[in-house]
């Protein structure tokens, strides 16, 4: 099974745009009327925190079970055509797969991968799945369970 978020890409540079533009606009407006000096640089931070936030949340995950392997990636959704610089890339045979969890944290969600490597000993990878839809979130779940089941 194949899946992916690709879809989110547009919405998420459209926040990216907004909240620059709302960043100019307000540094603007606050430069103009002086009675607001000391509550611009909460203004400021506040979207400050707003972009790392996204920044950190917006994740491109795929997921490909076809095969003998199964691939996990995650990677950034700006600037990845021109520099790959957030890629997570997990390819292993199924047989080497021990577990899953699902993390849910308030506005995070993390998909913990447990894979055995030759040596026999166990190691876990993360991606981050806060993009992906409950349905596609659904299909995954499906797809690692079975993979591990057929494993014991």
């Amino acid at each position: 099974m194949r899946t992916d978020n690709r879809n989110i890409k547009s919405t998420i540079i459209s926040i990216y745009f907004l909240l620059v533009v709302a960043a100019i606009l307000l540094t603007t407006v606050f430069k103009s009327f002086r009675i607001f000096e000391g509550s611009s640089l909460f203004v400021f931070i506040g979207l400050l925190v707003a972009v790392v936030t996204v920044h950190f949340v917006a994740r491109y995950f795929e997921y490909d079970s076809d095969g003998s392997k199964l691939v996990i990636t995650n990677s950034g959704l700006i600037l990845t055509d021109y520099l790959n610089y957030r890629e997570e890339k997990v390819e292993i045979d199924k047989h080497n797969l021990v577990g899953f969890k699902i993390r849910k944290l308030l506005v995070y969600k993390i998909l913990i991968v447990t894979i055995k490597n030759s040596e026999g000993k166990h190691y876990t990878k993360k991606f981050n799945i806060t993009l992906l839809k409950k349905k596609k979130l659904r299909y995954v779940k499906q797809s690692l369970r079975k993979i591990i089941k057929e494993n014991k």
